[in-house]
This record gives C-alpha cells, structure tokens and sequence, in this order.
C-alpha cells in the first residue's frame, strides 16, 4: 500500500515538471480525460417538469378592432363639450424643440433636424401635384437618354489609364522643389469629369435660377425694383431676394453698395416643374422670331443661361391675367439659368432638348 501511494507521488512530480502536452500521458489510466464528457445521471432540473410553452399561447385571438363599442359609450363621446368644460388648459410640454438657426457643424450638440421634419426650419410641406414635365421626365426622357448615351462595357474590360490632369514643374530652377502641381494649359480650373451615364446618374434639372438686373433702380427710383420683384416673384411663385450692386458702372450712375438693382428666384421641386412646364408650353411658342437657345451657351459644367426680353416676360400667365398692375415701361427682362445634374453641356443640351427647349447654330461640346 504504501509502495502505491509512493508511486502515485513520483508520477505526480514528473507530471508538474513536464509541458502541459505530456500531462496526459504521464497520468495514469484511471486519471487520463475522456474524450467524450461523462453525462451526470441522476440530476434532475425544475425545468424539466414545466409544461412546454407555444407560441400560439401569448397570441390574441380576436383583434381589437372586432370589439363592438355599446352605444351608450359612443353616444357618450363629446371631447368638445369636454374641452369647453374644462376650466383650465392642460399644461404643455415643458421640453420645447427649436431648430437651430444656424447649422454649427457636424460636431456641435445643437443639430438641426433633417429637411423633411416637419420642425425644421428648411420643411417645405409637399408635393401637392404631379406636374407634367416630371411625369414626362420620369415615364420617358430618362430612358430615352440612358439609351442614347449607353456604352457597352464587356466583362474584364479596364479602362486606358489616362494623363495626370496637373502638369509638373519642369525643375528648371531651385525654386520648384516642393511646389504644387500646376493647372491646366489655358486656365487654372479644372473641368468636371464626365463619367458614363448608368442608371444611377442620368442628368436632370436640379434647379432653376431667375435673375433680373434693373439699371433703371439707380439711375430714376426704386419703383423699377418694385415693379421687377414682383413680376419675378408672380411667375416664379417663390419669394425673390434683392441685391445691391458690387462695382461701379459710371455710365449708368451706379456706385457699389448704394442702390438696390437686381433681384433673383431660386426654384427647386415642384414649383421648378411648374415653371418649366409654362415656359416650355406657353411662352416659348409664343415668341415671334426666336430661334431657341444659342449652341454655344453653357459653362462647361452642364448648365445652360438664356435671356427673355420685357415683351416676353410679359407673356407669362400670370402677366397676362393681371397686365393692367404692371406699368408697360417697367416690366423687366431676365436671365433663366437651368442647373442640371449633367457634367458635360452635351448633356444638358440633351436633356432640354429631350424636354423641348430648342437650341440653333453650332453646337460647342
């Protein structure tokens, strides 16, 4: 016996002094582990004893909205008279939501709300129609154009890798080290580059921008810029913003930042479209001699500017039903500007001419 016990504390020294991988095999049989985990007979647990739970159980089973109301309770129901015989209001929310005027970054604690919230200062609540020229836009323009402007790319296919748009300095002199790239040859700004049109960026009208310079508010009175605000404003249905003049134009008696002389209409969504439907269907036919929209307009960025002298502004639905409150004299011409989402003015020239705006002479791309 004793000769046994003094065994079992040998083995047990040499397992302690070898790695943790000999351990195993230097115990014994009887204290090696199995390799399978022994199951302990006998336990038993509360849980086995429960009745099984089914999800059918916690399920109503009739709806709310099959309870029949008895017809006292609803004879019953006057929150008017509830209201009127209240003697005091009910308090409001001490907790009050204010937009913040001014958006101070994305790491201030008073953010302001999305657009679309009803409490934010930028809500415009609609659309309340679905004007023409969008439907036509959606149901036929923008297929039409992601047809014509589709490029088969196969599988596998890389595009030519392409020259550095800035040049590099020629190191000429020792004054070049460390300089910035120069810009292109002919300018120091850079185009935008035009990627091929897939599904996800065919061009459309972003927005539309009226502007009116009146040279008349500065050299006579204000009653030209009041006259002109008003017009823009009625075709427009936006509320227009004035400006006062930046440089100086002697011939014109006009000194910077003295007389008011331009105002401007910035129109997005559903008033853009309503705007661009009475331009494109009502007063451009109905302008005498006018060819369309020069070839060569645009700013290489894909907007388009065009001008409409007095006698056409005067054409306008809303000039026309009202013409006797505007002075002849005084109605002023302007300057519409169609920002599209287009890279190219090829483009843009697509587009508004897909939507009906025409264009004549040589077309620059």
């Amino acid at each position: 016996m004793n000769l046994r016990i003094q065994q079992h504390h040998i083995i047990h020294k040499m397992a302690a002094r070898e790695p943790s991988r000999y351990l195993a095999k230097a115990l014994p049989r009887a204290f090696a582990p199995s390799a399978r985990p022994q199951a302990f007979i006998g336990r038993r647990n509360a849980s086995d004893e429960a009745p099984t739970r089914r999800l059918s159980d916690e399920l109503e089973t009739s709806s709310s909205l099959t309870s029949k109301v008895s017809d006292s309770a609803a004879e019953s129901f006057d929150p008017v008279s509830r209201a009127s015989a209240r003697r005091s209001q009910l308090p409001r929310s001490r907790y009050q939501f204010r937009s913040p005027k001014y958006d101070r970054g994305p790491l201030h604690p008073h953010q302001p709300p999305a657009p679309s919230d009803p409490s934010s200062r930028l809500f415009v609540p609609g659309p309340f129609s679905l004007p023409r020229t969008e439907q036509t836009y959606n149901a036929t323009v923008a297929s039409d154009i992601m047809t014509l402007c589709y490029v088969h790319t196969p599988p596998g296919f890389k595009p030519p890798v392409k020259a550095p748009r800035l040049r590099e300095w020629d190191d000429s002199s020792p004054y070049h080290k460390n300089r910035p790239l120069r810009g292109p040859r002919g300018g120091d700004v850079l185009r935008l580059l035009r990627k091929p049109i897939r599904f996800n960026n065919i061009p459309k009208i972003e927005r539309i921008t009226v502007h009116s310079y009146v040279k008349q508010a500065a050299q006579e009175n204000s009653s030209w810029i009041h006259v002109a605000g008003i017009a823009i404003q009625a075709i427009s249905n936006v509320r227009v913003e004035t400006f006062k003049s930046k440089s100086a134009v002697a011939t014109w008696s006009i000194a910077p930042g003295r007389d008011t002389v331009a105002v401007k209409a910035e129109l997005q969504g559903e008033t853009m479209h309503h705007f661009l439907g009475k331009l494109i269907d009502v007063v451009l036919p109905r302008m005498k001699d006018w060819q369309g929209i020069k070839g060569s307009s645009g700013d290489s960025s894909g907007n388009i500017t065009f001008g409409l002298e007095p006698e056409h502004v005067a054409l306008f639905p809303e000039i026309e039903v009202n013409y006797d409150m505007y002075p002849p004299k005084m109605i002023p011409g302007c300057h519409i500007t169609l920002h599209t989402t287009a890279k190219a003015d090829k483009d843009a020239r697509l587009l508004l001419s897909a939507m009906g705006v025409p264009f004549y002479g040589k077309i620059v791309q």
